[in-house]
Formats: structure tokens, sequence, C-alpha cells
């Protein structure tokens, strides 16, 4: 079994490959930093040595690289499993956030998922099975201040999603939205979470494969995931 996985170095598409790899699925991962990249690539290798694990450093803001590294998966395996994981975070408000930023949100966030899907899902339908997940956010579910063009992004992101699981219904494919609350990742900076006030990576990749496991007639359509204190 092939999982391909975007932004995967890091955070949660960090942990989702791990879980993955712990169960003895084969790991295609890009992320923008090629330096962490292949770190991440050896460490799962040499942890897991009994899988493959390849990975391609990929801009998946950029049309090219995403389809590039489609095709990169392609030329090894059909996947059985997609993560749309890659996504950038910058808070703001939409009237004076700096200038671009909805682009550069839509572009890595949205684009992303939408280009890497239509050129890998044809060769799933083909196949007959198969399941796209997109990591999506409570931020796509309801606003919030300091939103901003991060906020639109994943509102985008989740209306794709619902596209997507409409289409993919005849063909045996599972489509799942994933949205977290607040997750201990990078965005959170130096946050000290010594009393556990928000979420680990690990927490979002054990619904993940968990939601992988069931049987062909079974999807789970949406996962909302939040600290138990709730929001933040």
């Amino acid at each position: 079994m092939n999982v391909v996985i975007t932004g995967a170095s890091k955070g949660i598409g960090k942990a989702i490959a791990e879980i993955f790899a712990a169960n003895g699925y084969n790991l295609f991962l890009c992320a923008r930093g090629e330096l962490s990249l292949y770190k991440t690539m050896e460490e799962l290798q040499t942890r897991f040595p009994t899988i493959t694990v390849k990975a391609k450093p990929a801009d998946v803001s950029k049309k090219e690289e995403v389809i590039a590294f489609a095709n990169w998966c392609l030329s090894h395996s059909i996947p059985d499993i997609i993560i749309n994981n890659a996504g950038i975070f910058q808070p703001g408000n939409v009237l004076d956030e700096p200038e671009g930023s909805l682009e550069n949100h839509i572009e890595t966030n949205l684009y992303s998922a939408y280009h890497l899907t239509r050129s890998i899902s044809s060769k799933m339908i083909e196949r007959g099975s198969g399941h796209i997940f997109n990591i999506c956010s409570i931020a796509g579910l309801k606003a919030y201040e300091n939103g901003g063009a991060y906020s639109i992004s994943k509102f985008a992101l989740n209306g794709f999603n619902l596209n997507l699981r409409e289409e993919m219904k005849p063909h045996g494919i599972k489509v799942t939205a994933v949205h977290p609350g607040a997750v201990l990742t990078d965005s959170w900076g130096d946050y000290d979470n010594s009393s556990r006030r928000i979420m680990e990576a690990v927490d979002i990749a054990k619904m993940v494969y968990a939601a992988s496991q069931l049987s062909p007639q079974a999807c789970v359509e949406e996962i909302v995931i939040r600290p138990q204190l709730g929001d933040l």
C-alpha cells in the first residue's frame, strides 16, 4: 500500500507519515524544505526498514511543481491514499493583511490539493479504489478573528473536499475532510504546551489512520477534532 503526503517534513504531515510507516505503508513525500524533507525520509527509512520511503522536494504553491511531484509518484506506483496536508498560516484581517496574502494562501492551501488530486485521481479511478484526505481546519467551518486569508483558503479547501466527495462516490474512492483545531506545530512558535492546552500532531495522525482502515463500504466524510477545553 502506498501513501502520498504533502508537507511531510514536519508537524501533522510528519506525524501522519510516521503512523503509516509504522503500519507497513510505503511513503512518497514532498515538502518545500529539501534539507528537512530528506532528513525525515532518512529517519523514517532507518526506523522502518521494511518499507519504501521516497521523497521529492516541491513547492506546492507552484502548479508545475505539484504536477511534477504527481507524475513522479505515478512513475513508482498508483497511490492508495493521498493526503493533501501542505499549508501555510499567516494571521491577519482581510482589510489590513499584507498584499498578496490571499494569493499565497489560496495557492498553497487550495491549489496544491486541487492540482495533485487532479493529476493522480484518474489512475485511482481506473483501479476503482483509493482514499483522499484533505487537511482542512476548523477555520474553514467558522470564521474567527484574525483569520483573514487563511480562513478564506480553508473554507475554499472544504468546498473542494465536498465537491470531490460527490464526484468520487461512483468510483470507489473515499474522500475525507479533516478539520483540526489548535495543534502544536511550528505555526505556534515557542508556545508552552506544558499544560496540554492544545493538541499534538499525533492526535490528528491517529484519526487519519483510523479513518483509512474501514471497510470499502464505509467512508468517514468529516473529522472535526478540537482541544478538550475548546478553541483558543
